[in-house]
């Protein structure tokens, strides 16, 4: 009885390994992934809440129905969009058009090398002044060569000067709080200016009481800085009337930073306080004399 072979070369009756490959992802769906973006309309599997898209990050997604209701999701699976399940995930990054801007509204200088800092100096009243400066003119600063240091106080103004020494080549820029006709603060200014450093310093203010007040208040949902009564020290009294905690030092430096947070750029800032910095920049990095 002949004997069956079998032809390596011909059809394989019994086909082929059934283990080979990824065999448990065979005839499983697989589900798109859609970046969210603005407008998308998209229905929630669950519940059947159909709503555009309004405002997404790199965790949530907020979608608005046709009534105006809003509701913000985790992002992921449970979306169809068109009736077919989706995944939808965080929106892609957009790469800047043209050239960058700083926070201060100058074009960013790249890949600058680092610069030595100017003998100029700029001086400003506190903590609170230095930080607001160099969030919003920091990168530009950086560029210059300027460096930002503060006084804890107009008071120490005159002694400060004395001991850095402004010159020709040696400016010094002060930014003041409170500059009005008849205040300290326009007093010392105007000693200063008659002294024997006045050459080569450039006092300038603002008319608010404190740096504060130069975050324009919309940025922290409010119509207005509230007044604050004679013999209520004006930070305390700010808190207070904003319903924040103000019993402790720890206190005002948190309302300070939740202001600082809000600011994210030189359009959040007042005209007062912009044009008066711009102006002590340029004092300070205008061409040295002799």
């Amino acid at each position: 009885m002949p004997t069956a072979t079998h032809d390596p070369n011909g059809p394989d009756r019994y086909g082929a390994d059934v283990l080979a490959g990824d065999w448990r992802a065979q005839g499983r769906r697989v589900i798109p992934t859609v970046a969210v973006e603005r407008d998308l309309v998209v229905e929630l599997a669950a519940d059947g809440f159909c709503g555009a898209v309004v405002a997404a990050d790199k965790r949530t997604v907020t979608l608005e129905d046709r009534l105006g209701r809003r509701r913000m999701f985790p992002l992921g699976h449970g979306f169809l969009i068109d009736g077919e399940a989706v995944q939808l995930a965080a929106p892609a990054p957009k790469a800047p058009a043209g050239r960058i801007r700083t926070a201060s509204g100058s074009f960013a200088v790249e890949q600058a090398p680092a610069r030595v800092a100017l003998p100029s100096r700029i001086f400003v009243e506190g903590r609170h002044d230095a930080e607001l400066v160099e969030k919003v003119w920091g990168a530009d600063l950086r560029v210059e060569g300027v460096v930002v240091e503060y006084l804890e106080g107009v008071d120490v103004l005159a002694a400060q000067l004395d001991e850095f020494q402004p010159g020709p080549r040696r400016r010094a820029g002060i930014l003041v709080d409170h500059l009005v006709p008849g205040s300290k603060e326009q007093r010392i200014a105007d000693s200063v200016a008659r002294g024997r450093h006045g050459r080569h310093v450039l006092v300038v203010g603002h008319p608010f009481i404190d740096v504060w007040q130069a975050v324009k208040p919309a940025r922290l949902g409010r119509d207005a800085w509230p007044v604050i009564p004679r013999g209520t020290e004006w930070k305390h009294g700010v808190c207070e009337a904003f319903g924040w905690p103000h019993a402790e030092q720890a206190d005002i430096a948190r309302a300070w930073q939740h202001i600082l947070g809000r600011v994210r750029g030189y359009g959040d800032l007042e005209p007062a306080l912009l044009g008066r910095v711009e102006e002590l920049i340029d004092f300070v990095t205008a061409p040295r004399e002799g």
